[in-house]
């Protein structure tokens, strides 16, 4: 399976999880079944609220699995509609989250536990 996980450093399997999807600086891909990991640079961080793209910002990669701290309602709805599960990360790195999520301890999220903005008082990533 393929996980993505946004990210605030490009530090791989050690990079720790990101609050929210659509600002995260880099999204790291980690490949469960190789065990490779890779990360992309998010060319859309400083979006207008509303519009990110996961499936561009995502570059074509075919990822089954998104886990995040937080993300918008557009993005979730977005990642769902082309079949990928997204799950509230847990404090720690990308390889914590992904053990989490191998023994079902996250929490997948629906377009009801959206954020409602980029820092604007919301509790996005809480």
């Amino acid at each position: 399976m393929k996980i993505c996980v946004p990210t605030q450093d490009d530090l791989g399997i050690d990079s720790v999880a990101y609050g929210h999807f659509g600002s995260a600086p880099y999204f790291i891909i980690h490949d469960t079944e190789t065990g490779q990991t890779k990360s992309l640079a998010n060319m859309d961080q400083h979006h207008a609220h509303g519009t990110c793209s996961p499936m561009s910002t995502l570059d074509g990669e075919s990822v089954e699995a998104v886990i995040v701290g937080g993300i918008g309602r557009g993005a979730i709805s977005g990642l769902a509609a082309a079949g990928i599960k997204v799950y509230r990360s847990t404090n720690g790195t990308v390889g914590d989250n992904v053990a989490a999520l191998k023994v079902g301890a996250l929490v997948e999220l629906t377009p009801q536990d959206a954020c409602a903005g980029h820092g604007h008082g919301s509790d996005c990533g809480k």
